[in-house]
Order: C-alpha cells, then structure tokens, then sequence
C-alpha cells in the first residue's frame, strides 16, 4: 500500500504576506520559538513518510534509515520523544537532514525556513527559479542595450 503524500507547503502569496507583516511591523517577540510547530511538523513528517518508490514508511524504518544516514543510531524511542510535546527533548539540528532524507517529506524544514524568512523549494524548483532570474536580468540588459542604442543614434543623428 502507498500513502498519498500530502502538500502542505506554504503557498508563495501567504510567504509573502507574512513577509510584508515582518517588514512593516518586525519580528513579534517570542515568534520564532518553533519547538511545538518543528515538534507537529515532525511528527507529520513522520506520518506521511515514504520511500523513493511511494511505499509508506513506518516509524520505525524512518529511524532506521535515519541511522544508516547520520551513522549514529537513532531508535523509535528517539522519533517519539522528539515529536512528543510533553517531552522537553527536539531533534538535534545534525539529524534535520537526513530526517528530510529519510522521510522524502519537507515539513519540518519548511517550517524552519518560513520562520527564517525564506522559502524553500525542491532542486527542480529552485533550477527553474534561477532560470527565471537569469531571464529577468536577459531582459533588463537588453532594455539598457537598447538605451543606449537609441542615445548612440541620436549622438550620430546630430553628426
């Protein structure tokens, strides 16, 4: 059986509005205190974690492979008290990435990143940004070019 991956990715326009929110007003005191939304993000990650074929991944295979990934040994006591919200303990920032690796799911490190001011996006995604910058700059040379080929023809003009 595979598990539908569910998008629960931010969508760009409330990024940006809570962008425009930090710029106008500032960063509220206390907002950036993420234990209890890393902790929900976790544990949502962990629910909907599945392998490279779509298969669904238990708890227990998410730490596993956590630990073929870090090399240290990362057990299903460890994934329940860091998603725990009565247990004082969160995941160490050194197993974040191989958390996102071995669940093929983002939650957690969108949540770090929203928090951050920035949005995250997948490789291909992020390629395609970049593509559409480098288009974006295309265009903002070719209008300055054509600034100064117009300037150039009526210096000659006046020849």
């Amino acid at each position: 059986m595979t598990k539908e991956t569910a998008n629960t990715t931010m969508p760009l326009f409330a990024w940006l509005e809570e962008q425009q929110r930090r710029e106008t007003f500032g960063v509220p005191k206390g907002s950036l205190d993420v234990d209890k939304e890393l902790k929900a993000a976790i544990a949502d990650d962990i629910k909907h974690a599945v392998n490279e074929r779509g298969r669904e991944l238990s708890r227990a295979a998410v730490a596993a492979r956590m630990t073929d990934l870090t090399g240290d040994e990362i057990t299903l006591s460890n994934l329940n008290n860091w998603t725990a919200v009565s247990h004082p303990h969160s995941m160490p920032s050194k197993y974040l990435a191989a958390f996102v690796v071995a669940t093929n799911q983002r939650r957690a490190i969108e949540t770090i990143s929203r928090k951050c001011g920035l949005f995250a996006l997948p490789g291909e995604e992020a390629l395609r940004a970049a593509w559409q910058r480098l288009d974006e700059k295309e265009k903002e040379i070719r209008a300055e070019k054509n600034k100064h080929l117009t300037l150039l023809k009526v210096v000659v003009d006046k020849e």
